[in-house]
């Protein structure tokens, strides 16, 4: 019997470049978190490029956990782990109340280490929440996972950063539509291997033509050296406090809440659904990953939504194709230069390939929510409000600027937000109260003419 499309060994060479297509999706997401943490904290360069390293090498770590897997420990789904962008907020939090900012990394570092651990006991009991995962709960959060990841394709598509002159200029915004018509004519014109590496290729091609205009900068590979480790406690032994404590372990079930949704969302497009049993081993390998991570000076590891969308859109289901990118992600932490390449590409370049990659993310849920019964009017209800819901922080950014800082972390969040209103309201409409059979969209045209119609009937002798 042949192997699932998940437990498929590839040969060495597409191994290795469908690996470094993951980890070219996600480096962005992973190298922001340290880069304004230490910039809050005021780390110098040499600094900063070791705990931008510290993170790449425990994300290599945690994708190790969560693909190949120990024990009960690990989804074994190709599933990217990395440091997870909800838990900036509260960081720069504890930075800004931290007097001797020489304490605030190990502050942090103590506050993620029991969130994680405590989040590892509690895993086997967040996932029996599966059965409130219907396809119209999993159909609405993977196509807000995909919504909310397009405005960081769009952000990278304007520029580096929001403070620099170029930021939104025809000339990034060119490059951008490049890569992303680049990326399209690969995989409209093109077959097998080269089709499903288009977005490698793209991003490769992206650079290239970015050159002339000057974009593309390789300082980062002149100054990087070529060895380097995260040695343990770099920055300080952990320091427990309560209060930064309490905050971490709300970020981490906003974490373990969009895991949950992202294993769902990966288990449709491999076609290997995520039971309670895969969701509880997964929520282990991102809780682990977290409780071990700052022994080398990383953060908090989450799932990456993004790399799902590059599952989605090569067909490329191989879990040891992801294990390949964590590969990367290890050497590249144990080597800055290696590191360093990556950063080449401009960003621009990655916002052109992240449009393909994001919007497969969303096309996967309407996918699911064909399947969701949308014929019967509750669900209709649950998908329409549970992405209004979602897409709240996308656009209105500020309209929960009046709420606690511990609240924002999660409302801040459209996919946790869109994620419990789905629940909610799926339990409301189809649990409580299941006697009531839901109701069938009907037009009110339609409606009308059935009600005229019948009155024909009952006048007719």
């Amino acid at each position: 019997m042949a192997d699932h499309p998940v437990d498929e060994k590839l040969p060495p060479l597409k191994m290795a470049t469908t690996g470094l297509q993951h980890v070219a999706a996600m480096y962005a997401g992973v190298v922001a978190p340290p880069l304004i943490v230490g910039a809050a904290i005021g780390l110098t360069a040499t600094e900063l490029t070791f705990l931008t390293g510290a993170c790449l090498f425990t994300a290599g770590l945690a994708t190790f956990l969560q693909t190949l897997g120990i024990w009960k420990i690990g989804a074994r789904l190709p599933f990217v782990n990395g440091v997870t962008f909800a838990g900036v907020a509260p960081m720069t939090a504890i930075v800004a109340s931290t007097e001797d900012k020489s304490d605030a990394l190990p502050i942090i570092f103590g506050a993620v280490i029991v969130a994680g651990l405590l989040g590892f006991i509690a895993a086997p009991f967040f996932s029996k929440a599966i059965r409130f995962f219907p396809p119209v709960v999993t159909g609405t959060v993977i196509t807000l996972i995909g919504i909310s990841l397009l405005p960081v394709a769009f952000g990278w598509a304007q520029g580096a950063s929001p403070e620099a002159d170029d930021f939104g200029s025809a000339t990034n915004l060119g490059l951008a539509a490049i890569t992303l018509v680049i990326v399209l004519l690969l995989r409209r014109f093109t077959r097998g291997f080269v089709k499903q590496i288009a977005v490698l290729l793209g991003l490769v091609a992206g650079t290239l033509i970015a050159i002339p205009f000057g974009v593309t900068d390789f300082g980062p590979v002149a100054d990087a050296s070529v060895v380097g480790f995260p040695t343990p406690f770099h920055f300080g032994a952990p320091q427990f406090q309560l209060a930064a404590i309490l905050s971490m372990c709300v970020v981490m079930v906003v974490s373990m809440t969009e895991s949950t949704a992202d294993m769902l969302a990966l288990g449709e497009i491999v076609d290997r659904k995520a039971d309670e049993k895969t969701i509880a081993a997964g929520l282990r390998a991102d809780t682990l990953g977290s409780a071990v991570s700052p022994l080398f000076n990383g953060f908090m590891c989450s799932a990456f939504a993004q790399n799902i969308g590059l599952v989605a859109m090569t067909r490329i289901r191989s879990r040891y194709v992801v294990a390949a990118g964590g590969g990367f992600l290890v050497l590249m932490g144990l080597c800055p230069m290696a590191a360093s390449l990556i950063a080449v590409v401009p960003r621009p370049v990655l916002g052109g390939a992240g449009v393909v990659l994001f919007g497969s993310v969303a096309a996967s849920g309407i996918q699911t929510l064909v399947r969701a019964s949308l014929d019967k009017d509750n669900n209709v209800l649950i998908v329409a409000v549970s992405l209004a819901v979602g897409i709240i922080p996308i656009a209105a950014p500020e309209f929960y600027h009046s709420f606690p800082e511990n609240a924002k972390i999660i409302l801040d969040s459209g996919i946790s937000t869109g994620c419990v209103a789905a629940v909610l309201l799926n339990l409301i409409f189809n649990h409580i109260g299941q006697g009531r059979e839901a109701e069938e969209v009907t037009h009110p045209m339609e409606a009308g003419e059935e009600i005229t119609e019948a009155s024909r009937a009952a006048a007719t002798p």
